[in-house]
């Protein structure tokens, strides 16, 4: 807990010391989950994503009580949240590769919250759970405002009903426009 707490202070001074303002605000339409997605700095090398929309998702083990066996899906309304600090802008940019609307790696910290299930075969025991965890990602602008980002990451995952669960892996890939 405490090497945690040390490597997110760490990260926290490092972007707040940094020479060069580098992130900038975006607004962009996603498609592969619909929805929008508001970037904006927090400091030179960190920015504040909150997305909202409908999307693809796979029900986590022990949050839903009609899972038995098989592959659990649903289409759910979501809110995510997460803030990025990005690590290689300088090394982008010695290259001459591209640093616009945020186009970087980063590691993040991120809370997902998801409502009931709109369709598909998952039914929550609440209809309302949580995410929350470290994520290490990718994301670039190509084009003139086409939008990519993949990450992953560890998660806790609960509901409010108290049921939870840790889950090695939670991945997530946006395809969108930078509007």
């Amino acid at each position: 807990m405490k090497k945690t707490f040390l490597l997110i202070c760490s990260l926290f001074a490092v972007s707040l010391f940094s020479q060069e303002k580098q992130t900038q605000s975006v607004w962009r339409i996603n498609f592969l989950n619909p929805g929008v997605e508001y970037e904006t700095p927090t400091g030179n090398n960190s920015t504040l994503s909150i997305g909202a929309g409908i999307g693809y998702s796979v029900s986590y083990p022990h949050t839903d009580h009609t899972a038995g066996s098989g592959f659990i899906t649903s289409f759910n309304p979501f809110l995510d949240i997460q803030h990025k600090w990005f690590y290689n802008f300088d090394k982008r940019k010695t290259k001459g590769l591209n640093i616009t609307n945020n186009s970087g790696n980063f590691i993040s910290a991120r809370v997902l919250t998801r409502g009931e299930s709109l369709f598909g075969n998952s039914n929550g025991t609440d209809g309302l759970d949580f995410a929350v965890g470290p994520t290490w990602g990718i994301q670039r602008k190509y084009g003139k405002n086409f939008h990519f980002l993949f990450d992953m990451g560890p998660i806790y995952y609960f509901d409010v009903n108290g049921n939870g669960y840790y889950f090695p892996l939670m991945l997530q890939l946006n395809l969108g426009f930078d509007l």
